[in-house]
């Protein structure tokens, strides 16, 4: 038990999130590189050999430079073990990104130095606050033109009504940022833009008052940092692990990731101060990481990401115990026993055979469709996780096939992108089109491209008629069927078989509701909980 104790308290798992080009990749491939798992930065995006790290690996990504799947990536440093979960940075993920902060137990939220909190950082943010997640600031590309610190710093406690307590501070922005003074260690971070892809620690000194700073900044640095930290120090409060740790409190990091600066000190932060492993909640009861036994739940599943295995990838974040290759482990929805003999652990798309694995590790199951986002698995005992939900899609419209021939190929692409989360697919109870839902449209464009190259399929996605969809749930067996007899055109059935009403506009769906008060038309839904079927 020592041994569990000892491996939850050394794990940090956690994600990180921001507005797109916030300069996120870059920040994680610096954190690999500190890391260790990478050598040479860059390696996230280079070509060839060094792309063996890049945690954008579909080919939609590498066209449009953009992140819009969830990858993993598992390095050591200072002790501890850290998970970092990459979440999509374009906005019409926002699914995929919720859920994958259902698998964390902090974030590291990105904040462009010009530009400040941008609308997705706030939609992130407020994920973050349902689940009370602990969020650690990093104010980036310091070494361009930037906003004021005090400014920064108070708009984050404005608009996100979080406190902010500051853990580094900067010297200078734009041409003349020279690094940042760590408040915590009480010394100056200095940094060679010189040394290109290397990883350097600085130069240290200790103290404000030490005369080192005066000899290695010029006269005028030195005295705005003075007077800077000074008046953070009185105006914003000490870190308080609790409050930080409660979601209330952020401490605020600046740096430029692309030039190594304030990167170390982040990275040292999360080793300190990030939670680890914590209980997640579940029916009947809440798992502790410390408890014995295996469990864990499915928050992500992700087709082909090795094109020549055609294979489907499981991510489970294990909850408590001590995974082993071979493990038994049930299959809560199906009541299935899944011997686990080729569980993997991840590198972005590099993988390794997971011998064993702890709480707070993320593993990857390969599997042909038997585990879905939401499942639990567990040694045996009848519980299943919550929080892991599905959303009405803001967008919807119907795929149409070019060759009629390849239908039942059509049906099985777009049941597997469903299993994965990558959209919600609606067979309409009347008609033979195939309503398919999502968040934004660049996601049509991904499905169409993931259609064609994955299952040689060409397809098109064209309006529906249809402005929003609704599960519906009721405890009324007669008002269910009047409800059924008289909008059959306008029903259909999710990939779990869950009944779905199809409305036409907003005027549609609330004439509707008005019409049937008994019934109860659902903007989300948990995933694999029972549902409402049309038989």
């Amino acid at each position: 038990m020592s041994e569990l104790l000892d491996a939850v308290s050394r794990r940090r798992t956690f994600a990180i999130i921001a507005h797109p080009d916030a300069g996120k990749t870059t920040l994680t491939e610096k954190l690999l590189l500190f890391g260790g798992a990478i050598q040479m930065a860059g390696a996230v995006k280079a070509r060839g050999e060094q792309r063996r790290a890049r945690s954008d690996w579909m080919k939609v990504e590498r066209e449009r430079g953009i992140s819009v799947t969830a990858s993993v990536m598992t390095f050591d440093y200072d002790g501890r073990t850290f998970n970092l979960l990459d979440t999509p940075g374009h906005e019409d993920f926002s699914e995929d990104t919720y859920r994958t902060l259902t698998a964390v137990d902090s974030a590291v939220m990105v904040i462009d130095g010009a530009k400040g909190i941008e609308t997705q950082t706030r939609k992130l943010f407020e994920v973050c606050r349902l689940r009370d997640v602990p969020i650690t600031t990093f104010v980036n590309k310091m070494d361009r033109e930037a906003r004021d610190p005090f400014d920064l710093v108070s708009e984050i406690e404005d608009q996100l009504q979080i406190h902010v307590t500051p853990a580094s501070w900067p010297i200078g922005m734009g041409r003349d940022f020279l690094g940042c003074y760590d408040l915590i260690r009480d010394q100056l971070i200095l940094m060679d833009r010189t040394q290109g892809d290397v990883a350097s620690e600085g130069i240290a000194c200790h103290g404000l008052d030490d005369p080192k700073l005066d000899e290695l900044l010029p006269d005028h640095a030195v005295a705005k940092l003075r007077e800077d930290v000074e008046m953070a120090r009185g105006l914003m409060p000490e870190f308080d692990l609790e409050e930080f740790r409660a979601g209330r409190l952020t401490p605020i990091y600046f740096g430029s990731a692309i030039n190594n600066f304030g990167v170390q000190e982040l990275l040292l932060g999360l080793a300190e101060n990030a939670p680890p492993p914590r209980p997640q909640p579940a029916e009947p009861r809440i798992v502790e990481p410390e408890e014995g036994k295996v469990t864990g739940f499915v928050f992500k599943v992700q087709a082909n990401m090795d094109p020549n295995h055609r294979d489907r990838i499981a991510f489970v974040r294990l909850v408590s115990g001590r995974f082993r290759r071979g493990a038994k482990l049930k299959h809560i929805r199906s009541g299935k026993t899944l011997a686990v003999n080729n569980a993997v652990l991840f590198l972005a798309r590099d993988r390794e055979l997971a011998e064993e694995a702890w709480p707070g590790d993320i593993i990857g199951i390969p599997n042909h469709g038997s585990l879905r986002i939401g499942d639990t698995l567990t040694e045996g005992e009848e519980i299943r996780f919550t929080g892991v939900p599905s959303f009405a899609p803001e967008l919807l419209q119907r795929v149409r096939l070019d060759d009629p021939m390849r239908v039942k190929h059509l049906r099985k692409a777009l049941e597997h992108f469903a299993e994965e989360g990558a959209s919600q697919v609606f067979k309409p109870l009347s008609g033979a089109d195939w309503v398919v839902g999502v968040v934004g449209q660049l996601q049509f464009e991904v499905l169409a491209a993931r259609i064609e190259a994955e299952y040689g399929i060409s397809a098109r996605f064209e309006g529906a008629g249809v402005d929003a969809a609704r599960w519906i749930e009721t405890d009324d067996d007669v008002q269910l069927k009047k409800f059924l007899d008289l909008n059959r055109s306008a029903l259909a059935e999710d990939h779990d078989g869950a009944l779905v009403f199809l409305a036409r506009n907003a005027w549609h769906l609330n004439r509707t509701q008005e019409d049937f008060p008994a019934l109860r038309f659902l903007k989300t839904r948990e995933q694999n909980r029972k549902v409402q079927t049309a038989a």
